[in-house]
């Protein structure tokens, strides 16, 4: 249970990662932090289920040849798949994050192109992971529940002397779906970390992860419209059992992630601090799912009644989705340096260094081969009453079906895709105080980003290979004045910039013969906030405005994938407000609201000026709140629960599709035995509402429905 409740204070929390020295507080920019405390109460258990308590942040699965899946999602309705960082550097891995090694989550909003690189349109996610530290620690807790749900992890700290120590975290997990038909994911994953010169003027840190998952891959249900109207819903919507799963015993998700991180840091003199981060990473992921449709035919069968003929194309769009097998590798290197200083009555603060990344990504295509005994179609399955079970439908080996490979765009149908990345930049920024309660904040950052995409040996026999360079200059400019240490108020404005080959990893098509040349899209961001710091550092509230800009938007036909430029411009406002901390002695909070004002300003397609933009919810809020009874005594008790709302989102943007409002009650009890142990019995969408997780253009996930997980943790 909370003794404090700073520990739930966002705005003591630090950024973890050197270009952001600072605390949350001072850091200007709207940001939003799930903390450990957080995360406890609830058994958050994936990065996932970690951002629900963020408004503004959507999760959504690649569309067109190919599909994508993992962790996709959107910041303020821009995409920010190519944006998830652990300790200030990019994971390019497309897999389903476990939070077994995690701190804390933070999300910093808004283009922070100056800092991370290039993307960051809507904003950027950096996890906090669990390091060794001095000092013996150890916990570890089992989690049981609906849907066969069975959890455990551990985390073991031991000081070696007075500068090292060791830690170790792990986790199995195997749970089914409530709700959902068919559903799974069997995953574990050890993290081991050791520091050198822990206090000392030279600090090395060494960590490893690896994840390993075997999941069941979920594209929800299909989106349709009613004869006569205008604007479609999930098929839940109209009547569809919510458990439906559209896919075959083909369908599966199996990703192994290894990481080795490598962190440096060495205080040259009081004044200044260096840095060196340097990351390794190699994923490998087997990946197959049906894309179900529901088009005309299926619709006007299912509303007339003849379910017989309501039937589902779930192989997508010709020639996909298909199999393939994914092997990629990264490597990343940050060197910074922090410098304090004074000059005369003026204090200073500069920031500088070298960003160089490398990602490559391999593909192999498999495919099937459709039989089509006794007049069947092996793609097609029952709107009303699917089976995953489908004969007649083979899935051959490379090369068994060359010409029934994937189709892609501009370059054929080919067995193998290869797509590499290199990204080069050097960034530098200056904090300078005026006068100690006024500062201005500037800061560069210039990148030569360079990509590389072939598609070879497949069914046509020539080969494509394409190429994008791209360099690329974004600034940001802060204005900040703080009165005392508990209160900011604060002006920035940023720029970022997003390549069309930024994303080699988690794309189906990064470069097509017409895309490479293509502009990179732009983004700017207008904020003005204020950040507070109350009742001694107990409670902390912030509140901020902002307009944000992105121009030479690059639109993605969400059938095909192919990418088309456009001089489309969107915008998206609004007001974000938080508060966190201790309102009362044992009563905790934390609670988000954020209104949005998210439009197409601009558009080849007149039709859609005006409209509201894809994924994005004008409204949405998150609560959470607990309090602690008689908490130093055997009969201690603490219970509290929270609300999850979002407003409809469209899924298009024509804004003729859209999911419904989500509304979920969450719960908590729990009960401390002795100083060590704690039981706790966790409830989510206690209402059993039908709510949707996952957005598609055509299709949306339903979420979980009403599920109980109890657990039980040791502490020493």
């Amino acid at each position: 249970m909370l003794a404090r409740g700073d520990r739930m204070d966002i705005l003591h929390s630090p950024m973890g990662l050197s270009r952001m020295p600072q605390d949350v507080l001072h850091t200007p920019q709207t940001i939003n932090v799930v903390p450990q405390a957080l995360m406890q109460q609830q058994n958050v258990k994936s990065l996932d289920e970690a951002l629900r308590n963020v408004p503004g942040i959507t999760a959504s699965v690649g569309e067109g040849e190919g599909g994508m899946a993992g962790d996709q999602f959107l910041i303020r309705g821009f995409q920010a798949q190519n944006d998830i960082y652990e300790d200030g550097l990019r994971d390019f891995g497309v897999y389903t994050r476990d939070s077994f090694d995690y701190d804390h989550v933070s999300v910093i909003k808004g283009p922070s192109s100056e800092v991370f690189g290039n993307g960051t349109t809507g904003g950027a996610i950096n996890i906090t992971t669990k390091v060794a530290h001095l000092g013996d620690s150890y916990s570890g807790s089992f989690s049981g529940g609906s849907a066969d749900y069975y959890r455990g992890t551990f985390d073991i700290n031991k000081q070696i002397n007075d500068t090292t120590a060791v830690r170790i975290a792990g986790m199995g997990n195997e749970n089914n779906e409530v709700g959902r038909d068919d559903v799974y994911s069997h995953r574990w994953g050890i993290a081991p970390s050791i520091a050198f010169g822990l206090g000392k003027r030279t600090t090395f840190t060494l960590e490893y992860l690896h994840q390993s998952d075997n999941r069941i891959p979920d594209y929800g249900v299909p989106v349709i419209t009613r004869p006569g109207a205008t604007v479609g819903e999930p098929a839940t919507a109209y009547g569809i059992n919510r458990n439906n799963w559209y896919g075959t015993t083909y369908d599966q998700d199996d990703s192994s992630v290894d990481m080795l991180t490598g962190r440096l840091k060495f205080d040259l003199n009081p004044h200044i601090t260096l840095y060196d981060d340097l990351r390794g990473g190699m994923y490998s992921r087997y990946f197959s799912a049906s894309q179900e449709g529901c088009g005309t035919t299926c619709e006007d069968a299912y509303f007339s009644g003849d379910d017989a003929d309501a039937l589902v194309d779930r192989r997508g769009p010709k020639g996909g989705p298909q199999p393939y097998q994914q092997n990629d590798w990264s490597v990343q290197n940050v060197f910074s340096g922090v410098a304090n200083f004074n000059t005369g009555p003026l204090r200073h603060q500069m920031i500088g260094g070298v960003d160089v990344e490398h990602v490559y990504d391999r593909r192999t295509n498999y495919a099937y081969n459709f039989n089509g005994q006794n007049g069947t179609r092996e793609d097609e399955t029952s709107l009303v009453s699917p089976s995953s079970v489908q004969p007649g439908l083979l899935l051959g080996g490379v090369g068994q079906y060359a010409y029934d490979l994937t189709n892609i765009s501009g370059a054929g149908q080919k067995l193998y895709k290869t797509g590499d990345a290199t990204d080069v930049g050097v960034f530098f920024s200056e904090q300078m105080w005026i006068i100690p309660s006024f500062s201005i904040r500037g800061g560069v950052r210039w990148d030569n980003w360079n990509s590389h995409y072939s598609a070879t040996e497949g069914a046509t026999s020539s080969a494509t290979r394409l190429g994008q360079q791209q360099n690329t200059v974004n600034p940001t400019v802060s204005l900040m004045y703080t009165p005392d240490k508990t209160t900011m108020i604060y002006f920035n404005w940023a720029e970022s910039t997003t390549p069309l080959g930024l994303y080699v990893t988690n794309s189906s098509e990064p470069l097509s013969s017409t895309s490479q040349n293509y502009s990179p899209e732009r983004s700017r961001l207008y904020e003005l906030g204020v950040k507070r710091d109350m009742f001694n550092g107990r409670l902390g509230l912030t509140a901020s405005i902002f307009r944000l800009e992105k121009d030479n938007s690059l639109l993605t036909d969400p059938t095909t994938g192919s990418v088309t430029s456009s001089s489309d411009q969107q915008r998206n406002q609004g007001v974000e407000l938080s508060a966190s901390g201790e309102i009362l002695r044992n009563w905790n909070v934390i609670a988000t609201y954020a209104y949005y004002d998210p439009k197409t300003t601009s558009s080849l397609t007149k039709a859609d000026i005006g409209k509201q933009i894809a994924f994005a919810p004008r409204n949405s809020a998150t609560f959470w709140s607990t309090y602690s009874i008689a908490p130093h005594t055997p009969w201690n008790v603490t219970f509290g629960g929270g609300l999850t709302w979002r407003d409809r989102a469209w899924l298009n943007a024509a804004n003729t599709a859209y999911v419904p409002h989500t509304m979920e009650w969450d719960a908590v009890i729990s009960h401390n035995i002795g100083k060590h142990w704690r039981f706790a019995l966790n409830g989510y969408n206690l209402a059993n509402r039908l709510n949707y997780s996952n957005l598609f253009s055509g299709r949306a996930t339903p979420s979980t429905g009403r599920a109980f997980l109890g657990n039980l943790s040791l502490t020493y």
